[in-house]
């Protein structure tokens, strides 16, 4: 299993650090999990589309700034 590294703003750091190491690994592993979904769905959107790719990424950083 691959292992990634995150970085918690100082503001979230008490209130992670009362969480258990285990339910902290599922929350992330499904919130990874949904935002692949979403990229995945969004890239078949897109790819039947006739935009450029300077479009694409033009939506794209727009997504993302939603998030």
């Amino acid at each position: 299993m691959m292992e990634i590294k995150i970085e918690i703003p100082k503001e979230l750091e008490e209130e992670i650090k009362s969480v258990s190491k285990t339910t902290l690994s599922l929350i992330i592993n499904k919130l990874i999990k949904e935002e692949l979904e979403e990229m995945i769905r969004l890239k078949k959107i897109v790819s039947k589309s006739k935009m450029t790719e300077k479009d694409v990424e033009e939506l794209q950083t727009k997504l993302m700034k939603q998030y």
